[in-house]
């Protein structure tokens, strides 16, 4: 049995910890990101490298802190550094005398057979019946679908609720339940209690609030601690805030699905070549807003990120010709 430690990133964990019991592995669940976590990772790190590296190096040397013998990373394509994060990253706890598995799965629409070799390596089928894999696998995708539904649904309430934090109370509520579901049935059962709560927040649905999108490298749009927790404190302030990246929108459309081509074509007049990571992305998303009629458009972009620096050389001309701020 390895004892097997993930990335935190926003609500996934609640899903993956679930997915590797399942699979018979203990999971070493890190601490949420904190001071403490950039700490190490920025004292381990290149300089050169950007936030994200710094996070995750952390959180995996405090996950190995609490006894992780595995780490389960993800790898990448195209300009962006983040394909070379798990070799890097073990490299580093490596030198730093720590003797500890890396499986990184590469993208499979691109390194297909790398990615079967290291789901082969973590599902662990001598042990493991592929009736037994399935189950773990597809409740698990439930698990994180129904994850990111209630998210998304306490963006949509928050900016409406007439007691400032009732909406952030009942997210954490959800999430307690969440925690507590194993199997679809129960994953379901407390998805809809979790809709109710949050449905069950006083609102005043007559205002009009100021619609923000955000944009931005991945995981500092979905990670809480990364963005200085940007959703909620704009929702509290009253302001509308949406945001195209989700965990399994952005699995769906990076494994064997092309669910961006209609964001990448909205950025074709302005980019219009891969420069990795989620540049393009984020300059086709900020025409799809304009389109839509947002009242403006907020880049989260890390430190260094290469394909977030010339989208941002981009996204000036983009607000000037489509009269949207960014």
């Amino acid at each position: 049995m390895m004892k097997i430690a993930f990335p935190i990133m926003g609500t996934s964990y609640i899903a993956f910890q679930k997915i590797m019991e399942k699979l018979g592995h203990e999971a070493i669940v890190p601490p949420k990101p904190s001071k403490r976590t950039l700490s190490l990772g920025v004292t381990y790190s290149p300089e050169f490298a950007c936030l994200p590296f710094k996070i995750l190096l952390g959180s995996y040397l405090e996950a190995i802190e609490r006894g992780a013998d595995t780490i389960v990373s993800y790898g990448g394509v195209g300009p962006c550094r983040a394909g070379y994060y798990g070799v890097m990253h073990e490299k580093i706890i490596r030198d730093l005398g720590y003797d500890v598995k890396f499986i990184i799965f590469e993208p499979p629409h691109r390194e297909f057979k790398k990615c079967m070799a290291a789901g082969k390596e973590l599902v662990n089928a001598k042990e493991n019946s592929w009736g037994k894999i399935f189950e773990a696998l597809t409740t698990g995708w439930v698990h994180l679908r129904a994850l990111d539904e209630i998210e998304r649904l306490s963006h949509e309430i928050r900016p409406y609720e007439i007691n400032k934090g009732d909406t952030t109370k009942a997210f954490k509520q959800c999430l307690e339940l969440m925690k507590q579901a194993d199997t679809k049935k129960q994953i379901a059962e407390a998805k809809r209690e979790s809709v109710k709560i949050l449905k069950n927040v006083e609102v005043d649905p007559t205002r009009n609030p100021l619609k923000i999108g955000l944009i931005g490298e991945i995981y500092v749009v979905i990670e809480p601690f990364a963005n200085f927790d940007i959703q909620v404190t704009l929702g509290e302030m009253g302001v509308l805030t949406r945001r195209n990246i989700y965990i399994t929108d952005w699995t769906k459309d990076n494994t064997f699905f092309k669910g961006e081509e209609h964001i990448k074509r909205a950025a074709r007049p302005y980019l219009n070549q891969m420069i990795g990571g989620h540049g393009i992305i984020s300059v086709g998303q900020t025409v799809l807003y304009a389109k839509e009629g947002y009242d403006g458009v907020v880049q989260l972009a890390p430190f260094s990120c290469i394909p977030e620096i010339v989208a941002k050389g981009i996204l000036p001309k983009v607000s000037k010709d489509l009269d949207i701020p960014v």
